[in-house]
């Protein structure tokens, strides 16, 4: 949780600089910077060890860090790393690249969802899907989709920790549930034979 806030701080400072520095167009940069650095350090475990080692001074570090972004990345995304590095903050990197991005969307009125559908939509599809899920929560909307076979038909989307489940799979199960607890009469006797 401590990280988590910490990582947050330093979020507020980046998207700070950045709209000092460049505006809405600054804010998309240093979020790709951010983004890029945060996947090499998550990608790379030789990477990550490198940046979280003590035994490699923060000199050592920077001079690396000034190699990769020099020319990449906005100058002050590059000192703002530098600053991380000083304080010896550099393995939050990707909690700062992710609460970063959230702050970003959250200010242009963006959401990001995840859609589950069960086979691959084509761009039409993907596009009602989107459109649709931006009427429905009012904000633009930033779909990433995944397939799974099981689901059989319909969809599952997740907007932050909320689940909107619509698929088949999890529609049979609720009816099978509905079915298995209906309160049914007593079969009546047979009548006799006459």
């Amino acid at each position: 949780m401590r990280s988590e806030i910490i990582a947050r701080n330093y979020a507020e400072t980046l998207l700070s600089l950045a709209e000092r520095h460049g505006g809405e167009g600054g804010m998309e940069a240093f979020g790709q910077a951010a983004e890029s650095l945060a996947a090499l350090v998550e990608g790379d475990p030789r990477f990550k060890q490198f940046l979280e080692t003590p035994r490699i001074a923060p000199e050592q570090k920077k001079a690396a860090l000034q190699l990769a972004l020099g020319g990449r990345a906005p100058e002050m995304f590059v000192r703002f790393v530098m600053v991380l590095t000083d304080k010896r903050r550099q393995a939050l990197l990707p909690e700062i690249a992710a609460a970063y991005r959230a702050l970003v969307d959250e200010r242009m009125g963006r959401v990001r969802v995840r859609v589950t559908i069960s086979h691959e939509p084509d761009a039409a599809l993907q596009a009602e899907i989107g459109n649709s899920l931006a009427d429905r929560l009012g904000k633009t909307v930033i779909p990433t989709f995944t397939v799974d076979p099981e689901l059989l038909g319909g969809i599952v989307v997740q907007v932050g920790d909320q689940i909107l489940d619509g698929s088949l799979r999890t529609r049979a199960a609720q009816l099978r549930r509905r079915l298995l607890a209906v309160d049914l009469p007593p079969l009546a006797a047979p009548a006799a034979a006459v």
